[in-house]
């Protein structure tokens, strides 16, 4: 058994796991601060269930492109010559999750500025708190098209920051 292996894929695990959840916590927490102060999950209100079901499994699609590179920065650091610290390692990690953060704001809000532009005339934040159902599975299908659409372009943004070694080109 690779030891070194094992124990690199239980970091990335654990990692996986606590970066997805806290991420996922502030989101909701953020969600419910600016929009939708008096709805609860386990209220009657169906609707914003389903919407905010919808903007965490966007940012869940959005981390799972994150989270590889992030991985890979760590066995960089274990296969490299020369040693990474863990300061660099968290550096690296900290921006990639920023990026990814402030992306998923951005396509979220982006979503959000493109259904009000198409359906002028309906507030989609009051008819998500009237519990219109309708209206929040729309918004949510176009919210997780557009982040799958997305997600490659964000995880090629975020590889082409992984300090990779420097290879001399003989061609």
């Amino acid at each position: 058994m690779n030891t070194q292996l094992f124990t690199l894929a239980l970091l990335e695990i654990l990692l996986s796991m606590v970066i997805t959840v806290v991420i996922i916590f502030v989101s909701y927490k953020m969600l419910k601060k600016l929009f939708f102060k008096k709805e609860e999950l386990g209220g009657s209100n169906l609707a914003f269930t389903v919407f905010t079901s919808g903007i965490v499994l966007s940012i869940g699609i959005i981390l799972s492109e994150i989270l590889p590179s992030i991985t890979n920065v760590i066995r960089l650091s274990l296969n490299q010559n020369e040693a990474i610290d863990l300061m660099t390692i968290a550096k690296y990690s900290g921006m990639y999750l920023f990026i990814g953060f402030v992306m998923a704001i951005f396509i979220n809000g982006s979503v959000f500025f493109l259904f009000s532009i198409l359906t002028k005339g309906i507030n989609e934040f009051k008819e998500i708190q009237q519990n219109n159902l309708s209206v929040s599975l729309i918004v949510v299908a176009t919210l997780i098209s557009i982040t799958l659409i997305a997600k490659d372009s964000i995880a090629l943004l975020i590889s082409s920051l992984i300090p990779y070694p420097e290879v001399t080109n003989y061609l």
